[in-house]
Parts: structure tokens; C-alpha cells; sequence
């Protein structure tokens, strides 16, 4: 091992040639393995999002013996070669399993995994063995391990089953939600320009039983809930909260900036302009604002939300959004 001072990272080595650098974990602990059924298995997120189980608790899940390091790693690839050397899906998990991913883990150690999913491929590999008669008497046990291992996680299940297990699956989230906001919510301020159509006003009126003025900007003040509720709740995950609080009110209790000047030129304002045609289209064909909003919430539903019937806001409420 030896320190790249120009990386700031610890690297392999192997004589004279320098492999790739070691990668962190950065979620995961002994203390939280992957559970299936009385299996336990330590897993780990690393710092570029892969989910590795370590190899030790791979081979005693599997009912093998836990030698460590490479060596683990290729008495595991012996195994499973040895159980149809001629059949290519063995021989590509073979080169796999021969590669184990060398991390350090949360506590400063290092160790040796494998990318989550193989666990699945490595029990498939011993079940086809098995249906085929290739098992030895003291190999039985293996496929018993991988029958439990089976039942208990699906392929595509077992991403989700180890970030429940590190603790991943709520940083997943908040990443995932930081970056929508990154993409629809500016840092610099929009300058302003014409971005609700009148005919959004002229159909919300309308369907609201309101007194249309083509030349009056004046609206009731319960118009800036119904925008937030029909546009800004239905564009994007978080948007509204994150529009809320950089667009603070001022001492009148009024916004100094529109909310869509706040939102990105290249992702945030045209998905505001498509959502605002596509709920225009839907005032248009209502006869009613109840049906309106029955269709809103059915094809351009709220995040996170449901609501079966449409809201009759007849509260007098603030005009958070004057256009």
C-alpha cells in the first residue's frame, strides 16, 4: 500500500504497477448486516454508490468457510467453477468472483466485497447445479443456504434490501430530491417576463364563477392558492416548499419576486410552461371547476399526494403568487 499524495488516496500495488485507488465506504456497518432469514451478512455503500457485501459474510451465508482476502475470493471462484467448468455462465461469475472489490470500511480497516448482486448469480449458478446432479454429498448444504437466500430476496430487490439495511435509503431519497431542486430551482434571479398566459386566468375565472376583467391584473386573493395548488405542488417534488422559503415575504406580508423567476432557464421554466399548457387544456374542456380538478388529480396528480375531490377554497387566504 502506498499514499498518493497527488489523489489524497490510498492505492494498490502490485510490484512496479499502480492499480486503481482504494474507494471508501461510506455507509454500512458490522453492527447492521443484510438479514435473510437467520443469514446475516455485513454490507457496505461506497463512496461512488456501489453496494458490496463483504466476502467473508458472502461465504458463511453460503455456508462456506471464511477465509479471507483474495484468497478467499478464488477458493469461492474454485467452487463454483468446479461445478460445470465447461458452461459459459459459470465461467463469466467465475472471473468475477476472482476479482473481489478491495474498500475501506466506515472504521478505517480495510476489506475485501463483492458488488451486492452477485450473491443472486452465485446461488442460481449452485441451484442449476444442483437440478442437474452436479453437487457433491458435502455441497448439498451450499444449494440448501442458497435456496433460503432465494426466497428471501429477488434480483431486483436486493439494491433495496442493503440500503435498508445501511441506512442508504434515506440519504438515496434526499439526494434524489436535491438534485430535482438543483435542476428546476435557480440561484440567480429570472428577470421578469409575461409567464401565465391571460387565457390561464380567464378559464380559472370561469370555472370559479368570477368576473373576468381582460384588462384588470386585480384577482381575489384566494387565486395565488389555487396557482400554487393547480402549478407550482404538481411541477416538481419539493419545488414549492424550496420556492417558499428563497422568496421570502416582506414586511406587508408580500413576495418581492414571482416564484417562476426563481425557477432554472433550461429545466425549471419550460416544465412550468408545458405544466401550465396542459392545465389550461384541462380548464377548457370542464364544464365545472369539480370536474376540473377530478382531472387535474388524475393526470397531473400532486406529488406524494392524492385528493379525490376538488377543494372548494372559499377561506379568503394571502396571494402567494400574484402571477
Amino acid at each position: 500500500m502506498k499514499k498518493n499524495k497527488k489523489e489524497n488516496v490510498v492505492t494498490k500495488t502490485t510490484g512496479d504497477t499502480e492499480t486503481s485507488p482504494i474507494k471508501q465506504a461510506i455507509y454500512g456497518s458490522p453492527d447492521h448486516p443484510l438479514k435473510i432469514g437467520e443469514i446475516e451478512i455485513p454490507c457496505y455503500v461506497l463512496e461512488d454508490g456501489t453496494r458490496v457485501l463483504s466476502q467473508r459474510g458472502l461465504q458463511t451465508g453460503l455456508g462456506m468457510s471464511a477465509s479471507g482476502g483474495s484468497s478467499g475470493a478464488h477458493r469461492t471462484a474454485r467452487f463454483v467453477s468446479g461445478l460445470d467448468p465447461e458452461h459459459d455462465d459459470f465461467k463469466a461469475l467465475v472471473v468475477r468472483i476472482d476479482n473481489p472489490i478491495l474498500f475501506r470500511t466506515p472504521s478505517g480497516g480495510l476489506a475485501y466485497g463483492f458488488e451486492a448482486t452477485i450473491l443472486a448469480d452465485i446461488c442460481e449458478a449452485v441451484l442449476k447445479a444442483r437440478d442437474r446432479k452436479l453437487l457433491l454429498k458435502q455441497q448439498q448444504h451450499i444449494a440448501d443456504r442458497c435456496e433460503i437466500l432465494m426466497r428471501g430476496f429477488a434480483r431486483v430487490g436486493i439494491i433495496a434490501l442493503v440500503d435498508e439495511a445501511t441506512g442508504y435509503q434515506e440519504v438515496r431519497a434526499r439526494e434524489a430530491l436535491e438534485e430535482i431542486l438543483r435542476n428546476f430551482i435557480s440561484t440567480e434571479l429570472l428577470k421578469w417576463v409575461k409567464t401565465f398566459p391571460d387565457e390561464f386566468y380567464r378559464q380559472m375565472f370561469r370555472l370559479r364563477n368570477w368576473q373576468y376583467y381582460q384588462f384588470s391584473v386585480k384577482r381575489p386573493s384566494v387565486a395565488g392558492r389555487i396557482t400554487n395548488d393547480i402549478i407550482y405542488e404538481r411541477l416538481a417534488p419539493g419545488v414549492l416548499d424550496e420556492l417558499r422559503r428563497i422568496t421570502p415575504k416582506d414586511v406587508k406580508g408580500r413576495r418581492k419576486h414571482r416564484y417562476f423567476q426563481r425557477l432554472t432557464s433550461d429545466i425549471g421554466h419550460p416544465a412550468l410552461r408545458e405544466h401550465i399548457a396542459s392545465v389550461i387544456t384541462l380548464m377548457k374542456v370542464s364544464t365545472s371547476w369539480r370536474r376540473f380538478y377530478a382531472m387535474l388529480n388524475r393526470a397531473l396528480p400532486k406529488w406524494g399526494s392524492t385528493l379525490p375531490m376538488a377543494l372548494d377554497f372559499k377561506e379568503e387566504g394571502e396571494n402567494d403568487n400574484k402571477e
